[in-house]
């Protein structure tokens, strides 16, 4: 029989899996208290929710929310970062994190509804973020404007040196 608090924490998780738009599942035992804790404000200064988790009530809120998930993500310790509005944040921050630590690993990834195992994580850490992706399509749409605009400048201003020339050497 289940107890209250359990039924609580699933309740919880399944409406926190129901909102994100990325589930990176990770190992993190082994990783010293000052290193979680540096983490753990990574990802809390970048929007990402970052849970330790019991795997029994993570594969009871994955299965309520109809999430099918591999089984090698629930053995050994499990935390999930939960990114809600941008899904290549957290991988950014793991990534980052990785560069001088050997911890977190990473297990599995839920990528918009599509569960991708641990070798895809390069992957999506690479992606460009949503801003990223805005800055390249606005100067993309900037540049035959921009282009288009020199284009049509370009005679009058030819016109206005050939002009200039011919007033100086005229004196005038």
């Amino acid at each position: 029989m289940p107890n209250k608090k359990n039924i609580s924490s699933v309740e919880d998780l399944s409406e926190k899996l129901s909102k994100a738009q990325s589930i990176y599942f990770t190992n993190y035992l082994g990783l010293n208290v000052s290193d979680v804790t540096s983490l753990r404000k990574k990802f809390y200064e970048n929007g990402v929710e970052y849970l330790v988790v019991k795997n029994t009530l993570l594969k009871i809120a994955s299965s309520k929310n109809k999430i099918e998930l591999g089984d090698e993500l629930f053995s050994g310790s499990t935390a999930i970062a939960l990114s809600y509005d941008e899904p290549v944040k957290a991988a950014k921050i793991i990534k980052e994190f990785l560069k001088d630590h050997e911890l977190p690993t990473v297990k599995g990834v839920l990528f918009e509804g599509a569960f991708l195992d641990s070798s895809q994580f390069d992957k999506i850490a690479n992606l460009p973020s949503k801003d990223e992706s805005l800055t390249r399509l606005a100067i993309m749409l900037k540049s035959p404007v921009q282009s288009f605009s020199n284009l049509l400048s370009s005679p009058i201003l030819s016109l206005l040196n050939v002009l200039r020339g011919i007033e100086r050497s005229k004196g005038l």
